[in-house]
């Protein structure tokens, strides 16, 4: 197979691997602050496939003949707020607040594109039910969990501490992990990429 994960995303890597898919990773090159900020009309579903798109299809422009995913996720609060990662320890307890006792949205897109062109796409949506969150619980969760979750929207690694944030969650693992996995199998599996 001629796959490439356009992410540097750990947990993305880790699904594939152990998807036993075989790819390459490279890194996208997008600059995402400057196209959240082009792109900030859009709802938070089209904004996630949007910038999933833009990675998939700059690296398929200089890859031609290959499939390339890309993918993103962003957190939305229930009166449409977007979180981004954050930018250092203050700001993530800042964002935990935020959530602490609410749901909020996580969408999860990918788009593969191959030839510079989008040629598959796919959006899914968790619904994330925070427990009320003491301070004391978030500093102590920081303590154990940043600067790892620095890279992460949400501030949670949900395979791990992160999964003591909540009450309930509606929705794939996969979603939560940053990418619709199955469906994104059951693309390849079409395209003859993988075994049916």
């Amino acid at each position: 197979m001629s796959l490439i994960l356009a992410s540097q995303s750990a947990s993305r890597r880790a699904m594939l691997t152990a998807a036993g898919v075989p790819f390459e990773a490279t890194f996208a090159g997008v600059d995402e602050d400057a196209a959240k900020a082009a792109l900030r009309d859009l709802p938070p579903r089209d904004l996630a496939d949007a910038l999933a798109e833009l990675k998939a299809v700059k690296v398929s422009a200089r890859m031609p003949g290959y499939l390339v995913l890309g993918s993103d996720s962003l957190v939305a609060l229930e009166d449409g707020t977007i979180l981004d990662k954050p930018v250092d320890r203050a700001d993530a307890a800042a964002h935990l607040r935020l959530m602490s006792g609410k749901r909020h949205d996580l969408w999860s897109a990918a788009v593969i594109a191959e030839n510079g062109q989008a040629i598959w796409r796919h959006v899914e949506r968790a619904k994330m039910h925070v427990r009320p969150l003491s301070d004391a619980f978030i500093e102590t969760y920081l303590d154990a969990e940043w600067p790892a979750i620095s890279g992460c929207v949400g501030c949670y690694r949900i395979e791990g501490p992160g999964a003591q944030l909540f009450a309930k969650i509606e929705g794939s693992q996969f979603t939560v992990l940053g990418m619709p996995l199955l469906n994104v199998l059951d693309f390849l599996r079409v395209r003859g990429e993988l075994p049916a």
